[in-house]
């Protein structure tokens, strides 16, 4: 038997509510991968954002907090796996320990918390799949192989930069390529793949945001994709559900299905069901063919 690799991990407030698709997928494929995230027994929202205002420290307990919980259970580490999460995280993480004042404030003002030590590091689990199992061995799990789909890589904003923690090279990024790679599939030119989605506009500028849903799911199809994978739960919000209100305004609008990547994973492990495909509102179902072309679940 196997043994069970553990990786402390962090959900995020969007994995337990809109993006179920993404966690639910990502823990049916790190089990083929012999992998079990441990969520953290205690979390709460990161902040979403990361404040670029330097003396606001307040933003900063909601990541810091999450990594005092990772350093009480004993963790050197935490695992991600929204985008958003990530970026945060890991620039409260550097913030305060290149600024050890700053560190001294959050500690004294969270009183009832054990200080935190400045010693949690922080990945996102494509830096897992990439730096510590490698290509090759996720290749070597992929029954339903992907060849034949082509796909665009979208990173959005925040996957690879600020460069000082992005995940890849923020001006020619190769993570999602590799990983489509190792599926069977074709990764395609997308010069859309560090694009901004409109991130929080959705809200209160929604015709911007139709804008810019238009642009790079166009951009997509222009490339030759026949879907987009992303590892951020709002640009997967904007690019999915908006296309569904792009539709009624713009009807010659070709759709094009918008995934997280460790669903794109499951549907080549064997594992569709995993996806939660019927609660997206462009259905991929059709393009991936998983009855015809991507063969039969485990």
């Amino acid at each position: 038997m196997i043994k069970m690799k553990d990786i402390p991990y962090y959900p995020g407030c969007s994995l337990k509510d809109t993006a179920k698709g993404f966690e639910e997928s990502a823990i049916k494929v790190s089990e083929e991968l012999s992998i079990e995230l441990k969520e953290l027994s205690r979390w709460n929202c990161c902040g979403t954002v990361y404040s670029l205002t330097d003396d606001n420290l307040m933003k900063q307990l909601g990541p810091i907090r999450n990594l005092i919980r990772a350093q009480d259970e004993g963790y050197e580490s935490i695992y991600t796996l929204c985008s958003m999460c990530d970026n945060t995280l890991k620039r409260a993480n550097a913030l305060i320990k290149k600024d050890q004042d700053k560190l001294e404030k959050i500690n004294n003002f969270m009183d009832q918390e054990n200080d935190y030590e400045g010693k949690v590091e922080v990945y996102h689990y494509l830096e897992l799949l990439r730096d510590e199992l490698g290509w090759e061995k996720v290749g070597e799990h992929t029954v339903n192989s992907l060849e034949g789909l082509k796909v665009a890589p979208y990173y959005g904003c925040m996957l690879t930069r600020p460069k000082e923690i992005g995940l890849d090279d923020p001006h020619n990024p190769q993570v999602f390529d590799k990983l489509v790679e190792s599926l069977g599939g074709t990764p395609v030119d997308f010069p859309y793949e560090s694009e901004c989605c409109g991130s929080y506009n959705t809200v209160d500028n929604r015709e911007m945001v139709l804008n810019k849903t238009q642009t790079i799911t166009a951009g997509a199809r222009k490339s030759g994709a026949d879907l987009i994978i992303t590892a951020c739960p709002l640009c997967h919000f904007n690019l999915d559900s908006r296309q569904s209100d792009l539709l009624r305004i713009a009807p010659n609008h070709k759709p094009v299905p918008v995934l997280y990547f460790t669903q794109l994973m499951a549907v080549a492990f064997g594992y569709p069901e995993a996806s939660k495909f019927e609660e997206h509102a462009i259905d991929p179902r059709e393009v991936i063919k998983i009855e015809n072309k991507v063969g039969s679940e485990r």
